[in-house]
């Protein structure tokens, strides 16, 4: 059937106006939700159903067409299969009134009241919608459901994986809540775009497209109105980031805003007591509350109306249906491997103990690599080669260290890079002065230059009290005498081990007069050879 731009544009299952009427209606029939993504409740892992999904996205009409994918995701028990079902129906009949007739049950995505969970791993709808764009072109467009979070049988790293899935793979991800955004809510979304983000090879500047908050019950239309505007309002100050704001929560906000390219909120009432109280709701409009209907009609158009579809992109690249079948089996052995970390409960300590563990292994490899040079068992080193090498080393651990896949971002993992290049710029200090104890003219300098100090004070005694200055004489002989002494505790120190801090004071002391010295002597050598030049010219 051809299709007209707007929002009156014809849905097509195929392309071909040959298909029989009686055709389209079994096609119809036969179209369910198939689970592409199953999960293993006992491993707690998730498996891609690879077969399915080929059958879905590799239909000869579908396969070459640019894709939209609507994804609903969020807690469970939260509505989000209902939710799809009305998408369904829009998807069917777009001409007024598409939400269809007050007793007519709805059907699609396998929904039902109740406490325990129904969804598990990831749904998709069978038959792929072609829609004609008001530019002329032709989209494919898929409806995708998601296992419900924090259940009592899903791990944090089951609830990770599924939405992160979710997002990667969508073009549009609705973020189902209930009531309000609550800081919670936050923090996982940030969590689990972060553990999707961790997956993808290549970071783009935002790696994810549309995510819209329907905030389900919203109880507060005082404050502000049900819908997209009164939504997009609540939500710019919900995650506004102000400068008296913990860091803790700024970080949280700056990473969504980082995330997605386009973020906006829906706030829908409550589908009133008759939905949620009544064991035997099959979805029959008669019983739904007229707020909620009248929302309703609103918020499903804004996702799926032909000229609001936004096609999946990945690094700026449309993708087509054989493209995302790909992705797929990219992302989900991400996730089945074991490069990932762990998700154990918020972002902040994953992402901690994940650099904390990168850096302790970058050190490491510092660490090997200089014992290899300069061990205690090895021979002195001459300080400029040590440093060399100290210079390769550093630079490929600090390249080691970028090159693990670390969560947090990247101001985050510049934190713990800096302290790594500070802690290896420590350690070469260590092996500069274990270096240095190899040396045995290094470890001769303190009583080389206490025995040159008693020389000297000998000499000008002897010289000051044969002239008669017994005043310089007298200290001549006692400096003569602190540097026996001096000698004389350095050596004990070094043979028993005991008063360490008195023989450290003495080697400073020591190398300090070594220092001044040759620096005087080379001031002199400088002066002398000044003036031999002056006076050959």
């Amino acid at each position: 059937m051809a299709s007209n731009s707007g929002k009156n544009a014809s849905l097509t299952p195929s392309p071909d106006e040959g298909i029989h009427e009686e055709e389209a209606v079994i096609e119809e029939e036969k179209a369910r939700p198939i689970q592409i993504v199953l999960a293993n409740e006992d491993e707690h892992s998730f498996e891609l159903d690879a077969a399915a999904l080929e059958k879905i996205l590799l239909q000869d009409h579908v396969k070459d067409l640019n894709v939209v994918v609507v994804s609903v995701a969020g807690a469970f028990r939260k509505g989000k299969s209902f939710l799809l079902d009305f998408m369904l129906r829009y998807m069917h009949n777009q001409s007024e009134p598409w939400i269809g007739g007050d007793d007519e049950p709805l059907t699609g995505f396998t929904w039902r009241g109740g406490c325990e969970r129904e969804t598990t791993g990831i749904q998709i709808w069978s038959e792929v919608f072609v829609v004609d764009k008001p530019d002329g072109s032709k989209v494919a467009v898929l409806l995708v459901d998601t296992q419900g979070a924090f259940d009592s049988q899903s791990t944090i790293k089951d609830c990770a994986t599924v939405f992160a899935l979710s997002t990667m793979t969508s073009s549009v991800q609705v973020y189902n809540l209930s009531q309000n955004i609550q800081e919670d809510d936050l923090q996982h979304l940030q969590l689990f775009t972060e553990y999707g983000r961790l997956a993808m090879e290549e970071i783009y500047l935002k790696p994810f497209q549309s995510l819209m908050f329907l905030i389900r019950d919203w109880s507060y239309p005082y404050e502000h109105d049900y819908g997209l505007e009164g939504g997009n309002t609540f939500l710019e100050r919900r995650l506004q980031v102000k400068q008296n704001q913990h860091e803790e929560l700024q970080n949280v906000r700056k990473h969504i805003h980082s995330c997605f390219s386009n973020i906006g909120c829906f706030l829908l009432p409550h589908p009133g007591l008759k939905v949620a109280t009544n064991p035997y709701f099959d979805g029959r409009l008669r019983d739904i509350d007229g707020d909620f209907k009248r929302e309703l009609a609103k918020l499903v158009p804004l996702l799926l109306a032909p000229d609001r579809l936004v096609e999946k992109e990945i690094g700026g690249n449309k993708v087509t249906c054989r493209d995302l079948l790909e992705y797929f089996k990219a992302y989900i052995k991400i996730y089945q491997g074991e490069e990932l970390p762990h998700p154990k409960s918020m972002l902040q300590a994953t992402a901690e103990a994940n650099n904390l563990t990168a850096v302790a292994g970058a050190k490491d490899m510092y660490s090997k690599s200089m014992e290899q040079v300069c061990g205690g068992d090895k021979p002195y080193i001459a300080p400029a080669d040590l440093e060399r090498c100290h210079g390769e080393f550093r630079e490929h651990s600090v390249r080691y260290f970028r090159s693990v896949k670390k969560m947090g971002g990247e101001e985050f993992c510049q934190r713990y890079q800096n302290q790594l290049e500070s802690e290896l710029d420590e350690a070469f200090t260590n092996f500069s002065k274990h270096n240095d104890g190899k040396n045995i003219f290094y470890a001769a300098r303190t009583p080389a230059t206490l025995f040159a100090v008693m020389f000297v004070t000998y000499v000008v005694s002897g010289v000051t009290g044969f002239i008669g200055l017994s005043t310089l004489a007298v200290l001549a002989n006692l400096v003569m005498g602190v540097a026996l002494l001096s000698l004389c505790a350095w050596a004990y120190v070094k043979y028993s081990g005991e008063f360490r801090e008195v023989g450290t004071m003495i080697d400073l002391v020591a190398e300090t007069l070594w220092e001044q010295v040759g620096s005087y002597c080379d001031r002199v050598c400088v002066f002398l050879n000044n003036q031999t030049v002056t006076i050959c010219c």
